[in-house]
């Protein structure tokens, strides 16, 4: 399943303290099994919960956040994917101005994520998740640029020129 960001209408965060586009989503029987997410963090103020859930926050344009709470402090650097407890209820400070990020939120009783930048050869698996954060990725026929990406639905090999986005999924378990 191929997406493009630019295609796709901004929604209110859950929380309405911004917009997010909705790239991919796979959900079972119980709800979410797993959502990629572009984010556009304009302002300093409270970050959506989603209790039961896991998230791996990645800031592709920007300088960053900082997400705290009584409980927890985190900083949300450029170009590294941060993973914490979706549930946390966090407070988000911009790091000079502005920033978008990346976010896949999944459902740990189904799938395991890990997410990793990359640039250079690439290979994935089938239901990998790839984003282009800037440049072009080459995937066989395939041809993807900046904020267009997709569910990989067999391996591919290709080469990123430029910087991408690998979210791996691993099922744990079917979702009924």
């Amino acid at each position: 399943m191929r997406f493009d960001a630019a295609q796709i209408e901004p929604m209110p965060w859950k929380n309405g303290g911004g917009t997010t586009r909705e790239l991919a989503v796979r959900e079972g029987a119980d709800g979410l099994i797993w959502r990629l997410s572009l984010a556009e963090i304009v302002q300093n103020g409270p970050f959506s919960a989603f209790s039961g859930l896991w998230r791996v926050h990645t800031i592709i344009a920007g300088k960053g956040l900082r997400l705290y709470s009584t409980d927890a402090e985190l900083e949300a650097k450029p170009l590294t994917p941060l993973e914490f407890d979706g549930g946390l209820a966090l407070e988000a400070q911009l790091i000079d101005g502005p920033c978008r990020a990346v976010n896949v939120i999944c459902d740990p009783r189904y799938v395991q994520v890990k997410a990793q930048v990359h640039q250079g050869d690439f290979a994935g698996q089938a239901g990998d998740l790839v984003l282009v954060i800037d440049g072009a990725l080459h995937l066989g026929r395939d041809h993807f640029v900046a904020a267009q990406g997709c569910v990989l639905e067999a391996p591919a090999q290709g080469v990123a020129e430029g910087t991408v986005l690998h979210v791996q999924i691993k099922a744990l378990k079917e979702a009924m």
